[in-house]
C-alpha cells in the first residue's frame, strides 16, 4: 500500500512505449534536498508499491547520508532473462526517453537489480545528460561527450558500499566497546558488498572467521585468508570450495560464536526462526532489509547492536554524489569513509541518549532533515 503523507510521493509517473513493448514506473517520494536519487530495478514483478517502498527509503538513506538528494526509484516491467541485449537497450533508452523531462532535474537513476554499468551507460546516450544517472563506466562522460577535463563515472567495481560497511562496522565495535583488531566476524554473502567489506574489514585487523554465498558457507576459527577465498570464488564458483575449512549451511552461519555478523546479501535472512539463537554482540546490516524492524526489536532487547540497513550500506549513494560531482575515485572513498564513520556515530550516540533503537534513532534524525527542508522551502 502506498502512503500518502506529508513527505510525498511527489511525482508517480507510469510510462509505456508501443514500439519496444517498454513499461515503466517512477516514483520520485520527496525532492526537498534536492533531486530523486534512486536506481532502475527491472523484474517481472516490480509495481508501483514496491518501488514506492524503495523511493521512500531512499529519501531517509540520502538524508542521514547529508546528500543534497531527495528520494526516488524506478522499475521496468521486464525479464532480462527472455530478452536479447539489443532488446534490452532498447527498453532501457525508450525508459530514458520517456522520462527526460523529469531527468536530470528532479530523477537521477542508478544501477539495481539487473541492471548495471551498462545500462547506466545506455541510460545516460538516450538521455543526453550524463548527469541523469549515476553508475556509468569509468569516465564514460569523456566518450560519450568528449569533454576531457570531465572525471566522472564511479562503478559499483570499486565497492563503495563494501568499504562503507567496513567502516560502519568499525564504529559499532568502538561503540561496543570492542577492538577491531580482536574483533571475530561472520559475512553472509561473497558479492559486490560481502567481498569488499571483508577485504578492508582484513585490512583493518579484524579476523573473518566465515562467509557464505548461494551453495553453502565456510567456518574457521582461526580466520579465513581473503585472497584464497577470492581464488576459490573465481576458480570454482563458490566459496565452499576453500580449504582448509568447515563447510556448513548457509543459515548456519547466523548461528556461530563471533562478535559481529554481517548480513550482506539477502532479505529476511534473520528472522522468528533463527533471532533467538544468534549469539554475536554486534549486526551490521550490509543487505537492503536482512530483517525485519520487528526482528530488529527482539534483538534489541536481548542486546545486540544492530546498525541498519540505510546507515550501513549508503557507501553506494555517497558513491554516487561524488559521481555527479565529478569527483575522482580517491575523493570518493575520503568521502564514503568520513560520512559513514560520523553518520554510524551520530546514530548509535543519539541511540544511546534517548535509549532508543537504532533504526528509530536513524529514522528520527533523517525525518527531522527532510521536516526541516520543507518548511525553508515554503518559506
Amino acid at each position: 500500500m502506498i502512503q500518502h503523507d506529508e513527505f510525498g510521493p511527489e511525482k508517480i509517473v507510469e510510462v509505456y512505449d508501443t514500439k519496444t513493448k517498454m513499461n515503466g514506473i517512477l516514483v520520485i517520494d520527496n525532492t526537498a534536498l534536492g533531486p530523486g536519487k534512486g536506481g532502475i530495478r527491472m523484474t517481472p514483478t516490480v509495481d508501483v508499491e514496491e518501488v514506492f517502498r524503495l523511493a521512500r527509503t531512499m529519501t531517509w538513506k540520502c538524508s542521514l547520508a547529508g546528500l543534497p538528494f531527495g528520494g526516488a526509484k524506478s522499475g521496468i516491467i521486464a525479464d532480462p532473462k527472455n530478452m536479447t541485449k539489443d532488446q534490452k537497450k532498447n527498453i532501457v533508452q525508450a525508459f530514458s526517453r520517456a522520462l527526460k523531462p523529469l531527468s536530470p532535474r528532479e530523477y537521477i537513476a542508478a544501477p539495481d537489480v539487473n541492471t548495471a554499468e551498462e545500462e547506466m551507460q545506455w541510460y545516460s546516450e538516450a538521455n543526453g545528460s550524463w548527469k541523469s544517472c549515476t553508475g556509468k563506466p569509468a569516465n564514460v562522460c569523456m566518450k560519450i561527450f568528449g569533454k576531457r577535463d570531465e572525471k566522472c563515472g564511479i562503478p559499483h567495481e570499486f565497492g563503495s558500499t563494501g568499504f562503507g560497511v567496513a567502516h560502519a562496522t568499525a564504529v559499532a565495535c568502538e561503540h561496543a566497546g570492542m577492538n577491531i583488531k580482536e574483533t571475530t566476524v561472520a559475512i553472509e554473502g561473497f558479492g559486490n558488498v560481502g567481498s569488499f567489506a571483508y577485504k578492508h574489514l582484513e585490512e583493518m585487523g579484524a579476523r573473518v572467521v566465515a562467509v557464505s554465498d548461494s551453495k553453502g558457507a565456510v567456518y574457521d576459527g582461526d580466520g579465513l585468508d581473503f585472497r584464497k577465498i577470492s581464488e576459490a570464488k573465481e576458480k570454482t564458483g563458490s566459496v565452499v570450495n576453500y580449504k582448509p575449512a568447515t563447510v556448513m549451511k548457509g543459515t548456519e552461519l547466523f548461528e556461530l560464536v563471533v562478535d559481529v555478523i554481517i548480513p550482506a546479501a539477502l532479505p529476511d535472512v534473520i528472522n522468528s526462526r533463527n533471532a533467538g539463537r544468534v549469539k554475536a554482540k554486534v549486526i551490521v546490516e550490509g543487505a537492503n532489509i536482512p530483517m525485519v524492524p520487528e526482528i530488529e526489536t527482539v534483538l534489541y532487547k536481548k542486546g545486540v547492536l544492530v546498525v541498519p540497513d540505510f546507515v550501513a550500506n549508503a557507501g553506494g549513494v555517497i558513491s554516487s554524489y561524488a559521481e555527479y560531482r565529478g569527483y575522482n575515485p580517491h575523493r570518493m572513498f575520503s568521502m564514503v569513509e568520513k560520512k559513514i564513520r560520523q553518520n554510524t556515530k551520530n546514530v548509535l550516540d543519539y541511540s544511546k541518549k534517548q535509549r532508543i533503537e537504532p533504526r528509530k534513532a536513524a529514522t528520527e534524525i533523517a525525518v527531522g532533515r527532510v521536516r526541516k527542508a520543507m518548511e525553508k522551502r515554503k518559506k
